[in-house]
């Protein structure tokens, strides 16, 4: 299904990316990108930031790329390393009210250079270009996530990311 989303600054459209495996509403086997096939698995995702949040959650960002469509997604995993589930994510939805509940639509991009703050970009009904139905996250489980963004400008490319409730993490754009 292709999103339309709003705030690019551009008459180009992003193009609709994938929710990562294990976020409500994908398909099994959904994922950014596929290997190609006869190759080995591929390793373990490199991690570019860490962030801690509250109990014993902590934010792991995988990557955050620039794309042609002039966006920037970020994607990673939310871990759980306690012994008891974790179920207050409110928070991480900022302001959202219903178009995107149970989501990370309160995440945000700084650019402290340009002094500009860019948030998640929304479909024409409102709904965030990011996970959606985070509602639990059990012990030891991990979460992943994704958000999309209006791209800095193309000179930018370090940007602090952050969700209510967790630390700011400082990372890299790619691409």
């Amino acid at each position: 299904m292709a999103l339309m989303l709003t705030g690019c600054g551009d008459s180009e459209q992003p193009k609709a990316q994938p929710t990562p495996a294990g976020a409500q509403g994908q398909s099994a086997g959904g994922s950014q990108s596929a290997a190609p096939t006869g190759s080995k698995a591929p390793g373990p995702a490199q991690v570019i930031a860490t962030a801690k949040g509250p109990a014993s959650i902590t934010l792991e960002i995988n990557s955050a790329v620039r794309d042609a469509g002039n966006y920037v997604t970020v994607s990673g995993q939310i871990k759980n390393a306690g012994t008891e589930a974790f179920v207050e994510t409110a928070a991480w939805r900022g302001d959202e009210r219903s178009a995107s509940a149970a989501s990370v639509a309160g995440a945000t991009l700084v650019d402290k250079a340009g002094k500009k703050r860019y948030y998640v970009l929304r479909d024409t009904e409102g709904r965030c270009s990011c996970t959606v139905g985070i509602t639990r996250i059990g012990p030891g489980e991990s979460v992943p996530f994704f958000a999309q963004f209006p791209a800095p400008p193309v000179g930018t490319s370090e940007v602090d990311f952050g969700i209510p409730t967790f630390a700011t993490a400082t990372i890299k754009i790619s691409g």
